[in-house]
């Protein structure tokens, strides 16, 4: 159906907005699509729907994509800033605001950006050095008396923080130390504010390094490795707030603690102030019923020993009936011992016969024993089973066959006396006996 009215002046077709953009959307559908991309990724981010936004650029170009949820839970991996991909999705225009934009129904790695690739070495070398140890990195305080913040005085993050520790600690003094945080001037103005901040007498107790999210270009300064040493040398903890919490920048490494966003980091050094009033009533409380209790144990100690001690003369009294108790007792024992040294002569008199009479016959029985003894060790009685004891004239006792030779005089005792013998080469001849004495 045409628009133009009879007679008039052929012109340009005039085109209802809608109109247009629903025309060239189906001009690109039929020319381009489907198209696959291949780009950095920068700008990414993931909506609370599981809709993916982000922009995929090169050198001379970028292009707006949308990845719907359906799409995006496909996704093998977790697409960050720089990341070099592929894409595969149709041309579209957004109608509401007229964009062109490129409905993504595919995506996979095709290599990372420059940017990402020099900021992954940048970070291997100064992981290698040991400036992201943890074992040097410290713990916040509790209870900081002052907070030093570095960022631009343009940035959200400083109302965002701003607004957080005005809520939550209005009592603790803030020091601003002002800084670009984006562009090529930025790493040098950031190092200087920190310079700064570690040369304030007296010092701050922590420092907030923030910064709200971007792409990695927008964060590159925070990628800086002057800036990095200069953080690793903080007196001070230093807690690095930069980004969103799917960003990372080499600052954050670095830091003593990263947190997700400016606020937070905001929030982890200022415990509210209601918290603290709260533990002060609680700490109160206890402290007042720990003395109550205290004072009442004392009372009652106190009361126990005026029952005690009662008046003087009671005590007196008390003292008199146990000095009595124990003069009773002693008088018991000095009679006691008496009638036991006076029984114990006629005890001894009446058992001495007895003991004496035993002692005797104990002393009578061993003698006999011991005689027997020597009885049986008297040589004669071995010489009366018919054995013999032989000796040389000088007396001493031949043993062994081998002391004697022919004639040699050998003298035989017997068990009735003595014989005299002479050694032969057959035997031995006697003489006569002698009769024992």
């Amino acid at each position: 159906m045409s628009l133009r009215e009879p007679n008039s002046v052929p012109g340009p077709r005039v085109w209802a907005v809608g109109a247009l953009c629903r025309a060239v959307a189906d001009a690109l559908d039929a020319r381009f699509n489907p198209v696959s991309v291949r780009g950095e990724i920068s700008g990414f981010s993931r909506a609370s729907s599981g809709h993916c936004y982000f922009a995929l650029k090169d050198e001379s170009g970028q292009l707006r994509c949308a990845m719907f949820r359906r799409a995006a839970g496909l996704l093998d991996f977790s697409p960050r800033d720089g990341d070099q991909v592929e894409v595969r999705g149709r041309l579209a225009v957004y109608e509401p605001r007229g964009d062109l934009q490129l409905v993504v129904e595919s995506l996979r790695r095709a290599g990372q950006g420059a940017l990402f690739e020099q900021f992954l070495q940048r970070k291997a070398r100064l992981e290698a050095e040991g400036l992201f140890d943890p074992a040097r990195k410290r713990a916040l305080p509790t209870m900081p008396r002052s907070i030093g913040i570095v960022t631009s005085l343009g940035a959200a993050a400083l109302h965002d923080v701003v607004t957080a520790l005005r809520r939550r600690v209005p009592h603790i003094p803030v020091v601003l130390a002002p800084a670009a945080v984006q562009g090529a001037n930025a790493p040098g103005e950031l190092v200087r504010a920190l310079q700064s901040l570690y040369e304030l007498t007296p010092a701050v107790d922590v420092i907030l390094l923030v910064r709200g999210g971007g792409s990695i270009e927008d964060l590159w300064a925070f990628n800086d490795e002057t800036l990095a040493r200069t953080i690793v040398r903080s007196p001070v903890p230093l807690v690095s707030g930069v980004g969103h919490e799917t960003d990372f920048t080499i600052a954050d490494f670095c830091a003593d603690l990263r947190a997700p966003t400016p606020t937070a980091a905001a929030e982890l050094v200022s415990a509210p102030r209601d918290v603290w009033l709260g533990a002060l009533d609680l700490i109160e409380e206890r402290l007042g019923d720990a003395l109550g209790g205290r004072l009442d144990t004392l009372g009652q100690r106190l009361d126990q020993a005026a029952g005690r001690l009662g008046r003087p003369s009671g005590l007196v009294s008390r003292q008199q009936v146990r000095l009595a108790h124990h003069a009773q007792r002693l008088r018991y024992t000095v009679l006691a011992r008496r009638e036991r040294l006076t029984q114990a002569p006629r005890r001894i008199a009446a058992d001495f016969p007895q003991k004496l009479e035993r002692a005797v016959t104990q002393r009578r029985d061993r003698l006999e024993r011991v005689a027997l003894r020597m009885r049986l060790l008297d040589p004669a009685l071995v010489l009366q089973r018919g054995y013999a004891w032989l000796t040389d004239v000088d007396g001493h006792a031949i043993v062994s066959a081998r002391q004697l030779g022919p004639g040699d005089a050998v003298k035989a005792r017997l068990a009735d006396g003595e014989v005299d013998l002479t050694v032969t080469p057959g035997g031995a001849t006697g003489t006569r006996p002698t009769p024992s004495r």
